[in-house]
């Protein structure tokens, strides 16, 4: 009898810790929270203003790296995460994240943008830009071209996808083409697009970016150009592939509740409205024109 006492004792406790567990995870509140991001997130300082205006709560950014190694770091702390909410694991890295239990929940689709090779109008000089894939294998582009590590960055695991897309089973030769050609592999996109890139002051005058990366010069130019200034880069059309990206809950937030709430204002109108012009992607979110 008494042993039996002393079974129903304890679980009894186990039960009463489990239950008090659930309603502090359900009842806990916050007026932080803190949003995971890759280094290139940026909105405009007063972006989260309505948010923090509507449920008390200020958002704190934490930048984590280029995509891939956000994802990398995120797979490391699955379950006792460094933040609350990340901001774009992509298509090309939602496996990883999924197989890695990085969210609590299916992630949300918050924006889309295609990845393609850009390239420096004056720094090709009397070189006509390429078009295609196969463009850049020929001798006419050789030493021209930098590409993201794509075991360290979406954007250069984006256009590895694009290759495999376009070559099928032969993209092994074709990548063997590239460094032929010179290829120069770099580790993130910031890299690659502000040290080798020619536009700032590096030696390549071709790099793997993005569609709305020639507007964005335009826009961010600093000395600004004059109006009605030609463009400065241009897309290879043909080289592109689209990456969507996800924002969700992390697994191991302390304030899901709260954070779920961050994402629905990340995929609602007021955030992503702010898109186009800040970040250079299209919103998800279809009421947003």
């Amino acid at each position: 009898m008494k042993k039996t006492h002393i079974a129903l004792g304890a679980s009894l406790a186990m039960t009463f810790l489990y239950l008090m567990t659930s309603c502090s995870s359900e009842t806990s509140t916050t007026k932080n929270l803190t949003l995971i991001a890759y280094d290139s997130f940026t909105p405009p300082e007063t972006a989260f203003d309505a948010f923090t205006q509507e449920t008390g709560i200020k958002v704190n950014i934490a930048l984590a790296g280029d995509a891939g190694e956000m994802v990398a770091k995120a797979s490391l702390t699955s379950g006792n995460p460094e933040g609350d909410v990340m901001w774009g694991v992509d298509n090309t890295l939602i496996s990883r994240a999924t197989d890695s239990k990085i969210f609590a929940s299916d992630p949300t689709e918050v924006d889309y943008g295609d990845v393609c090779v850009n390239f420096d109008i004056a720094a090709l000089g009397q070189t006509e830009p390429p078009l295609t894939l196969d463009d850049l294998v020929s001798s006419d582009y050789k030493g021209m071209l930098v590409v993201e590590n794509p075991a360290t960055s979406s954007t250069g695991l984006a256009f590895l996808l694009a290759t495999v897309a376009a070559f099928g089973d032969s993209w092994p030769d074709y990548w063997q083409q590239l460094v032929a050609n010179d290829v120069q592999v770099v580790d993130s996109w910031d890299e690659a697009y502000y040290t080798a890139f020619t536009r700032y002051g590096g030696n390549r005058p071709l790099v793997v970016s993005y569609s709305t990366s020639p507007p964005a010069e335009m826009i961010f130019a600093d000395p600004p150009f004059p109006k009605g200034a030609p463009a400065v880069t241009g897309v290879a059309a043909e080289t592109c592939f689209q990456q969507i990206e996800y924002a969700g809950v992390l697994r191991g937030s302390e304030f899901t509740k709260q954070a779920q709430q961050l994402v629905d204002y990340l995929a609602g109108p007021i955030f992503q409205s702010l898109l186009p012009e800040s970040l250079f992607v299209y919103p998800a979110n279809e009421d947003v024109a």
